[in-house]
Formats: structure tokens, C-alpha cells, sequence
């Protein structure tokens, strides 16, 4: 049985975990707020760019732009996999992950390679433990929400696609829901494809286009594939602060039962320890008398 002075040092340094825990809650929190602030704030945009360039999509023919155009056969595919740098965020990481590699194994059982690009220490680490080629890795880029990063990204992805080195582009980041679920979500980013429900919305609406269209979507269709990474930043941050947040909230309230659990073991040992000692007391009480 542990003696009291070792129950005593698993209680303290219990509590010192705690303290810790209970400030990266705080400051998960902190930056939670600032995160979801910007995330909301750009939603309605990015939803209301798809949804705008959904219905012109359905105007014109796919041979106006290369990111219209479906590749007869499809050899390559990039994936874009957004994780975080750091752990301590429960599942997080593990979701996106496993999102990931079951995308590539459904993609790969169909005779398509898939190149990855990695945003994130945790998903390039991954990979690179499992000696999987990567096509770029971007780390440290969670710090500050930089629009300049999303476009680095997408112009690679942009590059690859034009160069005919990849036929199709996915990404997956995660979603933020609330504080307690974060969804990993796989949108396809090129070709852009029209979805029925914005092709039978565009046939009711005419669109005037001055610049003429090709022009006109020379310039948009970049600025939409930004705007979708982006997004995708935006959403991955908060969700991994919130994911952090509600870890750390856990991992304190663990640590609070834990101490309780240990106080009782210290005061049954104590008690144990004085009854003990009375024991002893009594027995040379009586030897003595007699």
C-alpha cells in the first residue's frame, strides 16, 4: 500500500496538471472567440460566391474554362488535408486524419493516385511516418488568420490542375458545428461541378456580363478557389479551438475526480496509519498491567 507522503505527491502533482489544464482552457477559449468571430463573419460570403458562381456555372459551356472540364480519365488526384500543429484537442486530429485515409483508399482501390498537401504539423507528420510522398506542407499557419496563406495554398493546387498534373482536387478540413462537435467535411474543388439544384435555379435567371464572360471568368474562377481554402482555414481554426477548449474542460474535471479519489485513499491510509498506532498503544498498556 502507498504510503502517505507518496499519496500526498500524486495529489500535488495532480493539482499542478490541473492549474495547467485549466489555462489552456482559458486560452483555447480566448482564441476560440476571435476564430468563430471570423469564421461567422465570412460564412455568408463564401456561401453566397458559390452560390452565385453555382448559377453562372450553369449558363455557360465547360469548355469556356479549364476548371469547368472533366478529365475523360482520371490517374491523379490532389487532396488537401487541413490539420492542426499541435495536439491536445481530443479527436481533432485523429477525424480528419481517418478522413482522409479513407478517401485515399477508396480512391486508390480505384486505380487513382492521390497526392497530398498538408496544412498542419499533425497530418504531415502522419504521412511521413508511413513514408507516403507529399506534395507540399504548409506548418505554422494557424497563428494568424492570413488570407495571403490560403492563396499560396490554392495557387499550388490551381498550378497542378492547369499543368494536367492532377485531374481532380479535394479538400478536407473540419467543420465547425458548435463546441462540442466539429464535422470533417471533403468538398471537391476542381473540376467545379454544378450541382442540379443551382443548374435548375440558373436556368430561371440571365445573366449580362461586361467584361464578355471568358474574360469575366478568367478573373472570378481563382479568386472562388481563394475564397474556398480560405473558407476551409477559417472553419479548421475554430474548430480546433473549440475541440482544445472542450478537452482541456474534460481533462480538468478528470483531474478534479482524481484528486477527490486520491483524498480518500490518503485519509483510509491515515486512519488506517492512527488505528494503528492506538493498537499499539493498547497492547503495551495491557502488557504492562499484567
Amino acid at each position: 500500500m502507498a504510503t502517505l507522503r507518496d499519496i500526498r505527491r500524486k495529489i500535488g502533482a495532480v493539482k499542478k496538471t490541473q492549474q495547467i489544464t485549466k489555462a489552456m482552457n482559458m486560452v483555447a477559449a480566448a482564441k476560440l472567440r476571435g476564430a468563430q468571430q471570423r469564421m461567422e463573419g465570412f460564412r455568408p460570403y463564401a456561401k453566397a460566391f458559390a452560390l452565385m458562381l453555382g448559377n453562372l456555372a450553369g449558363r455557360v459551356e465547360p469548355e469556356i474554362h479549364p476548371f469547368f472540364q472533366k478529365a475523360p480519365v482520371v490517374k491523379k488526384v490532389g487532396l488537401v488535408l487541413m490539420t492542426a500543429d499541435r495536439g491536445l484537442c481530443g479527436s481533432f486530429n485523429v477525424n480528419l486524419i481517418n478522413t482522409a485515409v479513407k478517401f485515399i483508399r477508396q480512391q486508390e482501390a480505384e486505380g487513382k493516385e492521390v497526392v497530398v498537401t498538408c496544412v498542419g504539423r499533425k497530418g504531415r507528420d502522419f504521412f511521413r511516418r508511413r513514408k507516403r510522398e507529399i506534395r507540399a506542407a504548409h506548418v505554422d499557419v494557424w497563428g494568424k488568420f492570413d488570407f495571403a496563406n490560403a492563396v499560396v495554398v490554392a495557387r499550388e493546387i490551381m498550378s497542378d490542375f492547369l499543368a494536367g498534373e492532377v485531374q481532380e482536387v479535394y479538400l478536407i478540413y473540419a467543420t465547425f458545428v458548435n463546441l462540442a462537435v466539429q464535422r470533417p467535411k471533403l468538398v471537391k474543388l476542381l473540376p467545379i461541378v454544378t450541382e442540379e439544384a443551382s443548374a435548375a435555379e440558373a436556368s430561371t435567371l440571365e445573366y449580362l456580363f461586361e467584361p464578355p464572360v471568358a474574360q469575366f471568368l478568367e478573373y472570378l474562377l481563382p479568386k472562388y478557389i481563394n475564397v474556398q481554402v480560405y473558407h476551409g482555414f477559417l472553419e479548421n481554426s475554430a474548430s480546433e479551438h473549440a475541440a482544445r477548449m472542450t478537452a482541456m474542460d474534460n481533462a480538468s474535471s478528470n483531474c478534479k475526480e482524481m484528486i477527490t479519489q486520491l483524498t480518500l485513499v490518503m485519509n483510509k491510509a491515515r486512519q488506517a496509519a492512527i488505528t494503528k498506532e492506538l493498537m499499539d498503544i493498547v497492547g503495551g498498556a495491557e502488557a504492562l498491567r499484567g
